[in-house]
């Protein structure tokens, strides 16, 4: 059961988290708020944070530590494998907006931004995300940054042309490391992006190396890589935030450059859902009535993104289950609606489909697990 009710039953539990805590076997770090930086500026560490008593941390434990004895017997994975118990170190978890249990998160040496794994957590996934995020080869060719530029492809900025190049007109503009394991990984759909578009004069696409130009970087207030950024006319105007693929890519430049076809599909998708759907459209103006009375569970969505257009049946058909079910919602916001930016930004999202879960107008936790009906319908059996 993912969403704990913090009653007698927690108490209970606590009684025997020690003991628990205990039972991990395996070279599995303790960090705490006293350690915590210092030991995260020696190396890169992979950190789990956990509550004793969440029963999703319990069952994830062997693994983690059969994770921690894995990575540190390779010695191309330099990663220290960790862990922190929020029920002692609570400003640490608070400062690291943990909001759910557990919550995983991957700090490189010297780099401030962290990088959340939000995908499955068998041993195979787990260590995947770490080779992905370290650059190193995962069963299958990389694909490294270089300053070699196929036909058209992406535009190489630098301090010296960046801003006469983005000084007028349309530009989607990557900003990278060429350290990054996430940024290595799209390096190739991002030079793709560009051909596609390459007949297209009235959008460029570009990407600035972090690493050569940091006061650029710092302009423009990137803290992580990739960083994708709409700029027109020289301001920044919107931050890319759904998946990287090709599909989803274009379909935000699309959207970004006016087309009619996406804000014709998306008006169509609201009127859609205000005549026949189960899921109520919640927006910035009625969000926190929506949410303050009994349980919500709210999809954060971007009409152009695929992910999020695949699973919308899915979601309303997990609405339909609890049609007349006192005390739930299944609801949705559209964050590419100029009104609700600010909700999202609020509500800390960063990417799409986000799914938060809300008791009472209370954030309780971020849903990040496998987005199938039955395993969505966790929520029932805490009802």
């Amino acid at each position: 059961m993912r969403y704990c009710t913090f009653f007698a039953i927690v108490l209970l539990m606590k009684l025997v988290a020690g003991n628990e805590a205990d039972a991990i076997t395996g070279p599995v770090v303790k960090l705490d708020g006293d350690n915590f930086s210092t030991e995260l500026s020696k190396s890169h560490h992979f950190v789990m944070f956990f509550a004793p008593w969440c029963g999703h941390c319990e069952r994830l434990k062997p693994t983690w530590a059969e994770l921690a004895s894995t990575v540190q017997s390779n010695p191309d994975e330099k990663v220290v494998i960790a862990e922190v118990d929020c029920t002692t170190a609570t400003s640490l978890c608070s400062q690291q907006d943990v909001t759910g249990y557990p919550t995983l998160k991957f700090f490189s040496k010297g780099v401030a931004e962290s990088q959340r794994h939000r995908g499955p957590r068998d041993l195979g996934s787990l260590l995947s995300f770490i080779k992905e995020t370290l650059g190193l080869p995962d069963n299958k060719e990389k694909v490294v940054e270089t300053n070699t530029e196929p036909l058209k492809g992406a535009v190489e900025l630098s301090e010296d042309n960046f801003h006469d190049h983005v000084a007028s007109g349309e530009h989607f503009v990557k900003f990278f490391a060429p350290w990054c394991g996430h940024c290595q990984k799209m390096a190739g759909t991002w030079d793709s992006l560009a051909q596609s578009v390459g007949q297209d004069n009235s959008v460029t696409i570009g990407k600035v190396d972090c690493t050569q130009y940091r006061n650029l970087c710092n302009e423009f207030e990137v803290k992580g890589y990739p960083t994708l950024l709409w700029i027109k006319d020289g301001k920044k105007v919107e931050k890319y935030q759904g998946t990287r693929t090709h599909e989803d890519l274009k379909a935000f430049i699309e959207r970004m450059k006016g087309g009619d076809g996406e804000a014709a599909e998306a008006k169509t998708e609201k009127a859609t859902v205000a005549t026949s759907s189960p899921v109520v459209q919640l927006v910035d103006s009625n969000f926190e009535n929506g949410i303050a009375s009994g349980v919500t569970f709210v999809k954060f969505y971007a009409p152009w993104c695929g992910h999020c257009k695949r699973m919308s049946p899915t979601w309303d058909e997990l609405a339909t289950k609890f049609v007349g079910k006192t005390g739930v919602k299944i609801a949705k916001v559209d964050c590419t609606d100029g009104l609700n930016r600010q909700l999202c930004a609020d509500q800390k999202v960063n990417g799409f489909p986000t799914m938060f879960l809300y008791s009472n107008g209370a954030k309780v936790e971020e849903y990040d697990g496998n987005r199938s009906l039955d395993d969505m319908f966790f929520l029932s059996p805490s009802f």
